[in-house]
């Protein structure tokens, strides 16, 4: 083989060689390229998760401080409750015991009276009118 040749030969597997480092570079540019797609996508999505889980995290924590208030309400109207309970039976204690002098009084009032009957029907009679 000449020289020529030998250089010539030389000179296309040099030019190969750079051709097939061109390609691998470009293939491993567009690699990455394709990988900082894929993690900006990614990326995104999660800025979108953590916006959502913030949004449920929020409208959760609403829901409890609602949730609170109810129950503050609930306990306020059932202590409400037990007061007006407690009042009704004061009242129907201090009724009964005037109602127990009312009839002691209507009582001492048929033994003194020389016009009534000791039964008391006739004081009944009069009682239901009023």
């Amino acid at each position: 083989m000449s020289t020529g040749a030998i250089i010539a030969i030389v000179v296309v597997v040099v030019v190969v060689l750079i051709l097939v480092g061109l390609a691998a570079r470009a293939t491993a540019r567009r690699r990455r390229d394709s990988r900082r797609d894929e993690a900006r996508e990614l990326r995104e999505q999660a800025r979108h998760r953590t916006v959502d889980a913030e949004g449920a995290r929020a409208a959760a924590d609403q829901q409890a401080a609602q949730a609170h208030r109810s129950e503050a309400e609930a306990e306020e109207l059932a202590a409400k409750a037990r007061e007006d309970r407690a009042l009704a039976e004061r009242q129907s204690m201090a009724a009964e015991r005037h109602s127990a002098k009312a009839r002691t009084h209507h009582d001492e009032a048929r033994e003194v009276d020389p016009d009534l009957s000791d039964d008391g029907h006739e004081e009944a009679l009069a009682l239901d009118r009023d």
